[in-house]
């Protein structure tokens, strides 16, 4: 389906329009608009840039699914919801950029008011028809908090991911957070033993990038190599979408990648993504040799995210999402992201198969989490 032009809603604010994009084409040559209205909506991500939904779409999308909103006024973008139709477990509409995502959200024109928001509400009710409205990994202060604060029907907020984050500071001052003198000293000598092995970093250059990416991932295979790992990071689909998205990301902004290199091999590859208000370590790749080095390639990513993360305007340093006990030894605060679900009167029930099938999934994490548990706690009695 090609894209449709603008259309008139009685529910719409006056002077607003809003459109439907169904077509993959269509959502690649709203690039230019979306680049703009992204630079007007401070609470982004670079999970919500045109460079990053659009590949993910190209290596995850289903054709027929895809849904983007588009509210606009006097022709002009004011707020755009990057959505996907699914059919399971219950019919919904659910953002772009999937599992591999850390943030979800809506983009909304800080320099509009109320009527955007208006806008793009009326604009999702009326594309939702017969499905829910499931907006998952919502960071706090996301845009897509006033839209659901101006949704006006059956709608539940639930806890979803646990992300972990920093305030942006120097690695030094981030050390002096840590509990104990002996923890500050440990990275104070691991900076030392990087600095031994001649351990250099490098944000590379844009036209760098796409060779870079792909050495990361050739690095991060070869560092689990024989050990449990994400397995979408290992799939043809996620190194095409990956390398597609990083170059135009690094040339607007909004992604760095940096080589780290010993003896002018190239070691380790490390991608942080960058927004007006965070800095995130998305995935790395490390040559196993750096820590048979006995080189501590947690200190010396974060050494380098740090150094971004210090940015005008740039107040976190954000670990994504996963409670990871590596994460602790910083003493993070965890900020959980946000599920919103929204519904019209006649998709309520929708809403509640959702809230069961939420409630059954958390007691079945419960469950397992207690079977493990109670298993080692077995072990220990029989040691």
């Amino acid at each position: 389906m090609t894209r449709p032009g603008p259309s008139r809603s009685r529910a719409l604010p006056p002077g607003h329009t809003i459109e439907l994009v169904t077509d993959q084409a269509a959502f690649a040559e709203l690039a230019p608009e979306w680049g703009r209205l992204y630079g007007r909506c401070a609470a982004a991500t670079p999970f919500q840039s045109h460079a990053w939904l659009h590949s993910w779409w190209r290596s995850y999308g289903s054709p027929g699914r895809l849904r983007v909103v588009l509210a606009r006024e006097g022709g002009e973008p004011v707020a755009a919801a990057p959505l996907m139709l699914v059919r399971r477990p219950v019919p919904a509409l659910v953002p772009l950029g999937g599992a591999i995502s850390d943030y979800g959200d809506v983009l909304l024109d800080d320099e509009r008011g109320p009527d955007a928001v208006a806008a793009l509400t009326a604009g999702v009710a009326a594309a939702s028809r017969t499905a829910l409205v499931d907006l998952r990994e919502v960071r706090p202060g996301a845009a897509a908090e006033r839209l659901y604060a101006c949704w006006r029907g059956p709608r539940r907020r639930l806890a979803d991911s646990l992300c972990l984050e920093l305030p942006a500071l120097p690695l030094d001052e981030l050390a002096a957070r840590l509990p104990s003198a002996k923890a500050r000293q440990r990275v104070r000598a691991q900076l030392r033993r990087l600095d031994a092995l001649g351990v250099k970093s490098r944000p590379v250059l844009p036209d760098e990038a796409e060779a870079a990416v792909r050495r990361l991932l050739e690095l991060h295979r070869l560092q689990w190599r024989g050990r449990k790992v994400t397995g979408e990071h290992l799939r043809p689909r996620f190194r095409e979408h990956l390398v597609r998205a990083v170059g135009p990301m690094v040339r607007s902004g909004d992604a760095v990648v940096t080589e780290f290199r010993m003896a002018d091999e190239v070691v380790a590859v490390d991608v942080t993504l960058l927004s007006r208000r965070l800095a995130g370590g998305y995935l790395y790749g490390a040559h196993p040799r750096l820590r048979e080095a006995k080189a501590d390639v947690a200190v010396m990513l974060l050494d380098a995210c740090a150094g971004y993360a210090r940015a005008p305007g740039r107040s976190t340093l954000s670990l994504l999402r996963g409670d990871e006990p590596y994460k602790h030894r910083w003493r993070p605060a965890p900020v959980p992201n946000q599920r919103l679900l929204l519904a019209r009167r006649r998709t309520a029930p929708l809403l509640a198969a959702a809230l069961c099938d939420a409630a059954a999934r958390r007691r079945g994490k419960e469950l397992l989490r207690w079977s493990a548990e109670r298993r080692g706690s077995d072990g220990d009695k029989t040691t």
